[in-house]
């Protein structure tokens, strides 16, 4: 007689994933294409913070898709000319430009610092009008909205339940700079 644990392995992966996909209000197949779509996209070079690592820089897992570090500190940005009109931080994180200084948003499903009161609709009007929760303040570079936003529907949906099935990490990112608060540094 042959015994096989398969089905009590898929059995206690399902009950393992079960509390994700029920607040992903995913399937496993909407949430791995939308992994998919994040690895594609490179979402997490910018919303998950970098750190040094034994070979170098390495993004923190550990802090995946959570944005820029609360409490980084706000060091004064580089001055910018002609010939060098952007630049980024160590983290990946953090950009000013002439839009003036940006921080990588907490995509993970915490309540109080990230997406997770977001509806899926609000995710969606937000790549497709390139402002906040599709109605707050602009989304600005260099996150590429624009281009997210000619995504389908179902794709977007399916980034959406991908972000939510992740683990919640607590990390209030700091506010955008506007250009004349940058110039006036």
């Amino acid at each position: 007689m042959h015994i096989t644990f398969k089905p009590f392995v898929k059995a206690l992966t399902c009950l393992a994933l079960a509390p994700a996909l029920a607040l992903a209000g995913g399937n496993p197949a909407e949430i791995k294409r939308g992994g998919q779509l994040v690895d594609y996209g490179g979402c997490k070079d910018c919303h998950t913070p970098f750190r040094m690592g034994p070979k170098g820089p390495e993004k923190d897992e550990a802090r995946g898709l959570s944005g820029h570090p609360a409490g980084l500190p706000g060091t004064p940005v580089p001055k910018l000319d002609a010939h060098w009109n952007w630049a980024g931080s160590a983290t990946m994180t953090a950009f000013v430009g002439p839009w003036g200084v940006s921080y990588s948003s907490n995509l993970t499903p915490d309540k109080e610092t990230g997406i997770g009161t977001w509806r899926v609709g609000d995710f969606i009007q937000a790549m497709r009008t390139g402002k906040h929760l599709g109605v707050g303040r602009p989304i600005v570079p260099p996150m590429p909205w624009q281009s997210v936003g000619t995504l389908s529907d179902k794709d977007l949906q399916a980034i959406f339940a991908y972000l939510m099935s992740r683990p919640a990490v607590s990390n209030r990112v700091p506010d955008y700079v506007p250009p004349q608060a940058v110039a006036a540094r």
